[in-house]
């Protein structure tokens, strides 16, 4: 392999600048007009990076009413059931199709695969919500996203690549299989069981649009509905919603975005150093 010239790590260089530069800037500007006054809103014209008369009424407007803050909690929750809930689902399906004496796990395999390709469509799955009785209701916002057939996929392939020979020798002790995957196969796994949750995590935090379907009750919202309606819509925190708004709207915007955001960022972090190894291990072997 030949050695990196000076002018291509100079280019590299200015890439990665430019592309920190690129995530760096929107990000500061949307915590900076978060602390921001109207006077800083008024003379910046647009977003604050360094607002002058740092104020934090936007956050004390979206958290004294209880909208943001019941909506916060509605997220938390959902996350943290949901993520738990389809992690496990997932392990099992996918010890369960990567033991090839599993009668018909090449067809649920197969059915599995075909979700990542086609969907039945709006109002099939409208229908069927409602027609089980999850209409308005949390487990609507889980059922629908229960499995991911690509951490499915992930996942089996990783405990496809596990030796045989730790399957054998426990087996030999008069392990049963829930035994091993308890005791065997996840302690191996949890790199990319950290993967996964962090993809399961991210997708129940994140989304808004089986709220909107599902649910009726404004009370149940989640945080990206709640988003979506005073950021994206563009309507405001009134006295009759969270009481009087003592910050600029624009603050209180960007303050509502800023706590549907920090959350993962903070999470990010300590999970980061197990994607690459999470990832590649699982997909090496089908």
């Amino acid at each position: 392999m030949e050695r990196p010239t000076r002018i291509g790590l100079t280019l590299k260089g200015v890439v990665l600048v430019l592309v920190v530069a690129a995530v760096a800037y929107p990000l500061l500007g949307v915590i900076g007009t978060s602390f921001a006054s109207q006077t800083d809103i008024v003379k910046s014209t647009g977003l604050v990076l360094w607002p002058e008369h740092p104020t934090l009424d936007a956050y004390r407007t979206i958290f004294t009413g209880g909208v943001v803050t019941r909506a916060l909690l509605v997220s938390v929750g959902i996350t943290v059931v949901g993520t738990a809930v389809s992690v496990l689902v997932t392990i099992g399906m996918a010890y369960g199709l990567s033991r090839r004496d599993v009668t018909g796990s090449r067809f649920i395999l197969m059915t599995a695969l075909v979700t990542m390709l086609f969907n039945a469509g709006i109002i099939p799955n409208f229908l069927l919500i409602k027609g089980l009785g999850l209409y308005d209701t949390y487990a609507a916002l889980v059922m629908p996203t229960l499995v991911s057939a690509f951490n499915l996929v992930v996942l089996r392939s990783f405990f496809m690549n596990l030796p045989e020979e730790l399957y054998d020798a426990a087996r030999v002790d008069g392990a049963g299989d829930f035994r091993i995957l308890v005791r065997v196969v996840l302690p191996l796994s949890k790199a990319v069981l950290a993967v996964i949750s962090l993809f399961y995590a991210v997708t129940y935090w994140n989304a808004f649009f089986n709220a909107l379907l599902y649910l009726d009750d404004a009370m149940k919202w989640p945080l990206p509905m709640v988003l979506r309606t005073y950021v994206l819509q563009g309507q405001g925190l009134t006295s009759s919603s969270v009481g009087e708004a003592v910050a600029p709207q624009q603050a209180v915007q960007m303050a509502v975005l800023v706590v549907a955001v920090v959350p993962i960022l903070l999470v990010y972090p300590f999970l980061q150093r197990f994607f690459t190894k999470g990832v590649l291990t699982g997909a090496i072997k089908g």
